[in-house]
């Protein structure tokens, strides 16, 4: 359904610049606004990842609930895999009000014509995996999503309001795992280094490609739905975290990394980003495993769907 077609002809042009106006002045674009079918397709693109990233994110973790060391982290744990299932729900309904059904979101990664982070195809292979997606991708999410607080599509941004408190307990969950393990045994310490060397590169890669190789870059700060470079926000993670990873004594797997004293950041050697687009074009360890696992949820729970629909159909007419 597209936006301009509930407009004269004549009266785009005055739509477009009342469109382009708001967005000079940083209002925000509602959904029963006139906007660009441009920018709704990209933002479509943009929050269907998000939202698709939360839900399948949850794999990775679910698989680690009955094996949590203590009840205290398997109550943590379900607590955050929670949230990842609501941010998911956030972020579908926001996507709905651009006029594409959830359903067709759905259709859309189960066919592969819409992606989701390329960070979720690497496998967890023990507790300390765990600790490093809280503290590093997690991490990573939370610089990204403090930056789309103030994205202009008036849902997305309330969206990431609530998000970004939730993955910040997310962040805390992660670094308290891996703090713990290395003032643990020699062992617990080297297999917290071992989740680290793993994680450091791919949690970089979800940022997305150097800002000159970025194809929706472009209209995306045009219309002020990002506000910062994949660059800048790499950096920002880059330099938080590395001091972080001191104070417990882990070390960061680069043999380049420097602190440049002069611009006051930290300088890393080169990304793999071969690896990034073999991950996204679906050469990844688990991309078949966990897109297989969600079509057979999806499919399982059809007669849930069924019956709450049946119920509000029943209901609706009393």
């Amino acid at each position: 359904m597209e936006q301009t077609l509930h407009v004269e002809a004549k009266d785009i042009l005055k739509y477009a610049e009342n469109f382009d106006q708001k967005i000079e002045e940083d209002k925000k674009i509602e959904p029963n606004e006139w906007m660009p079918e441009a920018y709704r397709k990209h933002l479509i693109r943009q929050m269907s990842q998000h939202a698709h990233s939360e839900v399948i994110g949850m794999q990775p973790e679910g698989n680690w609930l009955t094996r949590a060391p203590s009840l205290r982290a398997k109550q943590i744990l379900l607590a955050k895999i929670q949230d990842e299932g609501g941010h998911g729900l956030y972020l579908y309904s926001a996507c709905e009000t651009l006029g594409i059904s959830r359903d067709e979101l759905i259709e859309q990664l189960h066919l592969g014509k819409a992606k989701y982070s390329s960070i979720f195809n690497y496998p967890t292979l023990n507790w300390a995996d765990i600790g490093a997606i809280g503290w590093l991708v997690d991490g990573a999410a939370i610089v990204n999503q403090v930056s789309l607080q103030r994205t202009s599509y008036g849902p997305y941004s309330r969206a990431m309001v609530r998000i970004c408190k939730e993955e910040s307990f997310h962040q805390r969950q992660g670094y308290e795992i891996m703090a713990t393990m290395m003032k643990g045994t020699k062992d617990q310490q080297e297999m917290a280094q071992d989740a680290m060397n793993r994680w450091w590169w791919p949690s970089l890669m979800m940022f997305g490609p150097h800002d000159s190789a970025s194809p929706h870059s472009g209209d995306a700060f045009k219309w002020k739905i990002k506000r910062q470079s994949n660059d800048e926000l790499r950096q920002k993670f880059i330099d938080k975290t590395i001091q972080q990873a001191e104070v417990i004594g882990l070390t960061v797997p680069d043999k380049d990394l420097k602190f440049n004293s002069e611009t006051g950041h930290y300088e890393i050697g080169p990304i793999n980003w071969d690896e990034f687009y073999s991950v996204i074009n679906g050469n990844g360890f688990c991309n078949k495993k966990r897109l297989d696992h969600h079509k057979n949820a999806h499919e399982e729970g059809r007669w849930v769907r069924a019956a709450a629909e049946a119920y509000k159909n029943k209901h609706s007419k009393n």
